[in-house]
């Protein structure tokens, strides 16, 4: 039986791929409306483009909760293995105190303000759609969370050299 971060991953792959394939239908549906019917459907393009946020920022968290996201860790890999937990405690409390002050406060501030804002295109509210700021920073910080525990646990490794990835990635 999988755990809850299991869980959790498998549940944001699946709802990343889901929406994924949403906007590849959404997109086509755009272009089959304007280059064949020669009248574009005005709706396609509003939903895409808020498919596309959604699609991105799920997309975000899924990389951090791998740690696949962009690191730049040339010096970091140099260091000893208790400057390396450093750092990394560092880089995570950082990027958790941004996540949470503007994607989850600041983008419920945002979704409150927009609430009773009805979209002309969609039938949704902007308050609904701007939900993807604060959902995304939740599920970033809760992976955010794991990572700074993990910092902490026995089996921290610390940062694996280039060369190592590479001879792992033959395997």
């Amino acid at each position: 039986m999988p755990g809850p971060r299991a869980w959790l991953d498998g549940t944001l792959r699946t709802i990343c791929v889901s929406l994924f394939a949403w906007l590849v239908l959404l997109l086509a549906w755009q272009v089959f409306t304007r280059l064949v019917l020669g009248q574009p459907s005005a709706w396609t393009e509003e939903a895409a483009r808020h498919t596309f946020v959604w699609v991105s920022l799920i997309g975000i968290a899924i990389a951090v909760g791998e740690k696949a996201d962009v690191v730049m860790d040339i010096l970091v890999e140099r260091l000893p293995l208790p400057l390396q937990r450093g750092a990394d405690l560092v880089a995570y409390l950082a990027t958790l105190m941004f996540v949470l002050y503007v994607m989850v406060y600041g983008g419920f501030q945002q979704s409150a303000l927009a609430w009773g804002q009805q979209n002309p295109l969609l039938p949704l509210t902007q308050g609904q759609l701007y939900l993807a700021l604060p959902v995304s920073g939740v599920l970033l910080t809760i992976y955010l969370v794991i990572h700074v525990i993990g910092t902490f646990l026995p089996g921290y490794k610390g940062h694996v050299g280039a060369d190592e990835d590479l001879e792992a990635a033959a395997l």
